[in-house]
């Protein structure tokens, strides 16, 4: 990588100075955790008993219910996975998107667990992946 290219790099990833110091290959490190999050990880972190509803090697889907609402996570084994699903999901429901994990509820359910799982909210037409902050 050109010294301009990872100058573009690390402007455009501000706060993530470690791995601008270290190079490209550590910016997309920085950006994901080591490993990703289970359903009952995801559910925990929310304070709800995870219902499973899919349990494939592929994906894993629960129903959770806490104070905050009613939802879905689910939990993809690769980001191929995911995507393809993203691709189907119903494009009338909101969804958080994280590593390897997608919550799906109403807006105002996400929004309350964005503050507890972080992600990004991904509105209406996943293809654009139009993303509130």
């Amino acid at each position: 990588m050109t010294t301009f290219r990872r100058l573009v790099v690390c402007v455009m990833a501000v706060g993530l100075s470690a791995a601008c110091s270290s190079g490209g290959a550590r910016l997309a490190a920085a950006q994901k955790p080591a490993k990703p999050l289970s359903v009952e990880q995801l559910a925990a972190k929310v304070g709800c008993t995870p219902r499973i509803q899919v349990n494939a090697t592929d994906m894993r889907q629960a129903y959770c219910k806490t104070v905050d609402g009613e939802f879905f996570l689910t939990t993809f084994s690769t980001q191929a996975g995911k995507d393809a699903w993203m691709d189907t999901a119903p494009e009338y429901n909101p969804h958080l998107v994280g590593y390897l994990w997608t919550a799906l509820s109403s807006r105002q359910v996400l929004e309350l667990l964005k503050e507890r799982l972080g992600g990004d909210l991904h509105l209406k037409d996943h293809r654009t992946m139009k993303t509130i902050n």
